[in-house]
């Protein structure tokens, strides 16, 4: 959001205080789970609470943001990758990133699931671009791996994404462990 609710263009100083809150949200819920308050997100951003309320009126809001946040940067983390030059070890390693960052992203879904909170439209909207950009540019990686013989010609993205959900649920469950990777990546190779 770089516009106010009035409409009009944020200031620089409120464009980064919004980013300073939402890094440190991603941070404070990581590590301390989305019962952790929304004063804690303000110490750790250096800000007010008054400055959180400001960009974001609820908690949930906040949440929501965190998410929406979270889903672009991996869509354009995915889309910069459609052109690495080893294919096989951009998909793979793309894989393990969203894995390895499952933790702070389901606390944010979880907590909205179970707040039973309805997502804004703004939110819906912005979770709806980066949603489908994600498996765009995920369906992108898979092919161009697939074609360099790292990936199996039968998996496709549909399967891919139910895999990267459910190592994301498991790790953010268990704790992302490297022989769980390599089961799975090995699934993943073609058979010799």
């Amino acid at each position: 959001m770089t516009s106010s609710p009035s409409g009009r263009p944020l200031r620089a100083d409120a464009v980064r205080n919004r980013a300073k809150v939402l890094a440190a949200a991603e941070e404070v819920f990581a590590v301390r789970g989305t019962s952790a308050s929304t004063e804690e997100v303000a110490r750790k951003a250096g800000v007010g609470i008054g400055t959180v309320f400001r960009h974001f009126p609820t908690k949930e809001s906040l949440l929501e943001a965190v998410l929406v946040a979270l889903l672009e940067r991996l869509a354009a983390e995915a889309e910069g990758l459609r052109t690495a030059d080893d294919a096989g070890a951009a998909f793979f390693g793309f894989f393990r990133r969203v894995v390895a960052q499952a933790a702070a992203k389901q606390a944010v879904t979880e907590a909205l699931a179970e707040a039973g909170v309805e997502m804004s439209a703004d939110a819906r909207a912005a979770t709806g671009r980066a949603g489908p950009d994600l498996r765009a540019a995920l369906g992108a990686l898979l092919e161009r791996a697939q074609e360099a013989g790292a990936v199996r010609a039968d998996v496709g993205p549909a399967e891919v994404m139910a895999l990267l959900a459910g190592m994301s649920y498991a790790a953010a469950r268990a704790g992302a462990h490297e022989d769980v990777l390599r089961f799975a990546f090995d699934g993943l190779r073609p058979r010799p």
